[in-house]
């Protein structure tokens, strides 16, 4: 039986190939993927190994609000006592924040958030040991700055060059005087790392005198567990400290954690591409079976048992896997290195390492795909088995009984049904949980549509066919009638399309959604022309908002700057806000009292803040700052929730005298004559042309807000790029079979009249038909599932009204319809080729 099962392999490999493409896929997406974070997490583990190789013991300061204001730091006197211990060799006192330089163009170098500034601090020899200078040396005067060696070529900077210098306030400009190298986390991670002198660093990140963390080398033969305890004597009770192998351990998990998103999200991929390759290879060995009836038929007659048939079948479907499994491992080696050199053409830095192939992405790579082929093998597998001998005298291929398609219809009906309600209670639950409830009952409706899908091929077909007939006259009549005689190889074939539409389009549905009620919330909620951001999510300092009070054609300008209260013993989010200038900037209705109380050092609550906790406009509520000062504030109003400010408002001046450095994440401003490049112009300038500072219009706003949403729709296109793949082998593949077991009767075709071109005409309209089949039945669950979706965070976001993107719905259309047309190439061109006496006679 294996060599029967190895010459049916050999016989049909133009057939089976197509299976091994499909499985090849998702094998290469696994091996790749796991190859991939094997090596980069390899890679980084040896980098945080080597950034903490001369660090025996580091040292942070995390002081709450109170005790900032009495100790914001390691003050130089600590700094000097580690100093003195004994086993320690050097100490490095670091301060740090943002700092980010400009390119040629203006535009800032790094991401923003791997944007760094820091101290340069040397020992004794004037030498820091966390720099490597390549040219040049550290600054040791207030206007000097040092880069590292990547910033410093990205910007064709050299020693001696005058650097404009971002930070949350002003741009600055210094003298560069040196150029290092560096194990940085921020230049590791594909950021800049500024260095400046000590005192400078103070000034702007901290206060002088203080540091916010050092790092201990010990002397030679010094135990680091033991310098530890005795950094620990005399640190303030407010650091912490570890040893410099325990933070690179710890450095170590966070990396395995960071790419173990990536991971899961890579395995998605891989995941759909060998569910959707099931049905591709389970209608292949469908086909292959249903040819070979009478052969499997002789083989029962000649005394071979079912067991053996069936083992037959699998054997095949081992084979086929292994070879598939071979060739998407080395393919997926490939992907690792493509997506290694991909990260690297992003900017998105990666440590230099040898590529790590272990045991691991191997074995799963042939465990998959040698277990999915064969678990889509068995159920035509064990169809084979129930050919009885009889059926040698046949050549009608076996078909499904009666009673078969009953339970599969019966069985697709209830998985369906019960996925319909569990959505539909989950769109009405909301929230995470609701979401839960979906995910559940979408998976569960997946499955049972796909049960159905045969069932459903008959109606949705014939509502599409007389567009065909009417267009294409016969050929096309003859597509509609050829698509529906095998409905279940039809709507396994469909299958593959539809999975991949329903995900995109759900998601385009979604997507579509938010971004609408974003642009609503945008145009209602913001008066304002222009909202100003720090592109390194630190904030924005009070020298910022000054500047752009003071700029020419500014009518009004308000900050959102983030704090907190607790207010009747309950932590309160509060938003500081300029009195007057608040309501010209940002909509606010209000529903009781009036926002001009602002300026009377009294709040404002959001309406859903005060129903929640009985808070009524005129009532006195004790108060608590972050610095633990208590106070009793006066409610001076009650206004609609909006998604641009806090529950609560004071002014601004109020939380500034309590808070040692004011966190300020948006400047809302409104300009004379409205938005306009010349306005937009001032502002810029008025920031002193910092590339830091964002200054973002309605449209850039409603882009921030709904980039998350735009990144998962990227992803799921290339997903649906993925599914289009296997649907073209899974079409073509249905095709080719279609047209060997047609062979008489496209010969009785052509012998009556049908020509070369329409019999190539007539095999791609019925790619056509099976593929927009696939695509309706995609698209129509898609809908659904967006909607169920976007019930769950209606709430939450103001404006929301369902909306259909139907530029997208028929864009799918058209690129399902392409699809079926590029699929029906090769078997279109078989089936014209086609010798008419030759085809006659054929069985």
């Amino acid at each position: 039986m294996f060599r029967t099962a190895l010459r049916n392999v050999l016989a049909h490999k133009a057939r089976l190939l197509m299976t091994v493409l499909a499985v090849m896929l998702g094998v290469a997406f696994v091996s790749g993927t796991l190859v991939f974070t094997d090596t980069l997490s390899n890679a980084f583990r040896n980098q945080s190994a080597k950034s903490y190789d001369d660090v025996a013991v580091a040292v942070e300061m995390n002081p709450n609000p109170e005790e900032a204001r009495k100790t914001p730091g390691l003050s130089q006197q600590v700094v000097d006592r580690v100093a003195k211990l004994d086993g320690v060799a050097s100490v490095n006192p670091r301060v740090e924040g943002f700092a980010g330089v400009p390119d040629k163009d203006g535009k800032l170098i790094g991401v923003g958030w791997s944007n760094k500034g820091t101290n340069f601090a040397p020992g004794k020899d004037g030498k820091d040991r966390a720099y490597a200078f390549t040219a040049g040396n550290g600054p040791v005067e207030d206007t000097q700055v040092a880069l590292d060696k990547d910033t410093a070529d990205k910007g064709g900077y050299k020693v001696g060059d005058t650097v404009r210098v971002a930070t949350n306030g002003p741009v600055k400009e210094y003298t560069l005087s040196g150029v290092f190298t560096t194990e940085d986390g921020a230049v590791n991670a594909g950021g800049s790392l500024i260095v400046f002198d000590t005192s400078v660093a103070q000034k702007l990140y901290l206060k002088p005198g203080w540091f916010q963390n050092l790092t201990v080398t010990a002397a030679p033969g010094a135990d680091a567990d033991k310098l530890l305890d005795e950094v620990l004597k005399v640190v303030p009770k407010a650091a912490t400290a570890q040893t410099g192998q325990a933070l690179a351990d710890q450095q170590a998990k966070d990396i395995e954690a960071g790419l173990g998103a990536l991971n899961q999200v890579l395995l998605g991929f891989a995941g759909i591409a060998l569910f959707v390759g099931i049905f591709l290879i389970s209608n292949t060995f469908t086909m292959l079976v249903a040819q070979r009836t009478k052969e499997l038929a002789l083989m029962r007659a000649v005394g071979a048992s079912r067991k053996q048939i069936t083992r037959s079948v699998l054997a095949e479907a081992g084979l086929v896997g292994l070879v598939a499994s071979a060739v998407g491992y080395a393919l997926g080696i490939g992907l690792a290195v493509g997506l290694r050199s991909a990260m690297s053409a992003f900017d998105l830095k990666v440590p230099a390492g040898d590529l790590v192939l272990e045991a691991t992405p191997a074995l799963a790579a042939f465990g998959v795909g040698v277990l999915i082929t064969m678990l889509a093998a068995w159920l035509p597998g064990r169809r084979a088995a129930k050919i009885p001998p009889v059926a040698a005298m046949s050549s009608v291929h076996a078909t499904a009984s009666t009673k078969s398609l009953v339970l599969r219809n019966s069985f697709g009906a209830v998985l369906t049904a019960l996925g319909v309600v569990l959505i539909v209670l989950g769109a009405g639950q909301g929230g995470d949980e609701g979401r839960m409830f979906i995910a559940g009952g979408a998976f569960l409706t997946l499955i049972g549509v796909i049960v159905l899908i045969p069932m459903l091929s008959r109606p949705v077909i014939a509502l599409i066919r007389p567009l065909f007939v009417g267009v294409f006259g016969v050929s096309g009549k003859l597509a509609g009638l050829n698509a529906v005689r095998n409905p279940r190889r039809t709507g396994a074939t469909a299958s593959a399309l539809a999975i991949g539409l329903t995900l995109v389009t759900g998601l385009s549905v979604l997507g579509a959604t938010v971004g609408s009620a974003l642009d609503k919330a945008t145009t209602d909620q913001i008066k304002a022309d222009y909202m100003v951001t720090m592109a390194s999510g630190t904030g924005l300092s009070d020298e910022a908002l000054t500047a752009l009070e003071k700029a020419p054609g500014v009518a009004a300008v308000s900050p959102q700057q983030a704090g907190a209260l607790e207010i009747e013993g309950k932590f309160t989010s509060a938003s500081g806000v300029t009195p007057g200038a608040i309501e010209k900037v940002l909509k606010l209705d209000v529903v009781n009292g009036s926002m001009n109380s602002l300026a009377k050092g009294q709040i404002a609550v959001d309406s859903k803040t005060a129903e929640k906790r009985g808070l009524k406009v005129g009532a006195t509520v004790p108060a608590e700052y972050m610095d633990k000062q208590k106070t009793k504030l006066t409610i001076g109003a009650i206004y609609e929730s909006s998604d641009f400010v806090s529950p609560v408002l004071v002014d601004k001046k109020l939380l500034d005298a309590h808070e040692q450095q004011p966190y300020i994440p948006q400047i809302f401003v409104k300009t004379d004559g409205g938005a306009s490049a010349a306005n937009e112009k001032a502002l810029s300038k008025a920031m002193g042309d910092n590339p830091a500072i964002t200054v973002m219009d309605h449209k850039d706003i409603r882009d921030t807000f709904g980039g998350p949403i735009n990144v998962l729709l990227n992803i799921m296109y290339g997903l649906l790029g993925m599914a289009l793949i296997i649907a073209v082998l899974g079409v073509v593949n249905t095709l080719a079979m279609s047209v060997f077991e047609r062979q008489q009767e496209i010969g009785m075709l052509r012998a009556i009249g049908l020509d070369r071109r329409r019999v190539k005409r007539m095999v791609r309209l019925e790619a056509v038909v099976i593929s927009v089949f696939g695509a309706i039945i995609g698209i129509g669950l898609g809908s659904f599932l967006g909607w169920a979706v976007g019930e769950t965070i209606k709430s939450s976001l103001p404006g929301y009204a369902l909306v259909l993107p139907w530029d997208r719905i028929g864009l799918f259309l058209v690129l399902a319809a392409l699809v079926g047309v590029l699929a029906s190439l090769w078997p279109a061109r078989s089936a014209a080729k086609l010798n008419m006496l030759s085809a006659i006679k054929a069985e």
